[in-house]
């Protein structure tokens, strides 16, 4: 039985309950992230931080505990779990509970939620297929919310239709996954989507940015149309639960040869060889909030 965190207090997962009047449950107002823990070390805690703390000024809600404080509680929950093994902590604040009105409370107490799960990484084939699907969402993607309900759709239908995934278009171009970012690789080059309110900036994303800056293998943040997505040579989804997937057939028809591709295999060995470097050099904080 695992140990999760609800509103100041570390109790099993099957005890843990939320008010119906949370306003989470009743309009999804909240915001959440998703971090992989690989021996104890959350990969890229600041970033993951960072972008919760955008999420939650976006929809101003203000932020319950503070950088120091969220630390020692993801490093606590990992603690009281399995810190050998590699972990997905879920975390998930929301506005609290308040009376059903559409409007946001002016003074109302977060409801704060952090669980721990398998890590699927190794668990997803390296080679999976997916479908081009319109994008249905509203134009602030780059908050990450807890009122998923087209993403659910996109990803049910790619599942009704037996693929991984549903890439996303909207206007003729491409913008993310339904539960991932997207990279293509066109005429030898690899290319990503800009960041923008239509996409959600992904750690895993900018960490292969990141890593490749250098290299003759970096990365073009540019846009990219339907026509060109299903006309590339290599289609990669990336996520921090998953960390990269090679689409080898897209609408039922093979990308490039059909097979994982080689710049795929060498993007991914620096990623992987980039990650355990990067992990070498975190160490559980020396310091406590409280």
């Amino acid at each position: 039985m695992s140990t999760c965190y609800l509103n100041g207090k570390f109790i099993p997962l099957d005890s843990a309950r939320v008010s119906v009047l949370d306003r989470g449950f009743i309009f999804g107002d909240g915001i959440y992230e998703v971090l992989p823990v690989y021996a104890g070390r959350p990969f890229r805690l600041e970033a993951h931080l960072c972008r919760l703390e955008q999420s939650l000024v976006a929809i101003s809600i203000v932020d319950p505990y503070g950088r120091l404080a969220w630390i020692d509680l993801i490093y606590e929950l990992i603690a009281a779990n399995c810190p050998a093994e590699t972990l997905s902590i879920y975390l998930q604040v929301t506005r609290g509970v308040a009376p059903r009105n559409h409007a946001a409370p002016l003074t109302s107490i977060p409801t704060v939620f952090m669980m721990v799960s398998e890590l699927t990484t190794g668990l997803v084939p390296a080679q999976v297929a997916a479908i081009v699907l319109e994008d249905l969402r509203w134009q602030r993607c780059d908050i990450k919310a807890i009122s998923l309900l087209p993403n659910v759709m996109a990803r049910t239908a790619a599942s009704l239709a037996g693929v991984y995934e549903a890439i996303l278009v909207r206007d003729g171009w491409v913008t993310e996954g339904a539960a991932s970012n997207v990279f293509i690789v066109s005429r030898g080059r690899i290319k990503t989507p800009p960041k923008s309110s239509f996409i959600l900036s992904g750690i895993t994303r900018d960490t292969i940015v990141e890593a490749l800056a250098d290299t003759t293998d970096a990365v073009q943040e540019v846009e990219i149309s339907q026509t060109e997505l299903l006309a590339s040579e290599e289609v990669w989804l990336t996520s921090s639960t998953r960390d990269i997937v090679s689409v080898t057939r897209l609408d039922s028809r093979p990308v490039g040869t059909g097979e994982i591709g080689v710049v795929y295999r060498r993007v991914c060995a620096a990623y992987a060889r980039f990650k355990v470097a990067e992990l070498a050099n975190t160490k559980t904080p020396l310091y406590s909030s409280s």
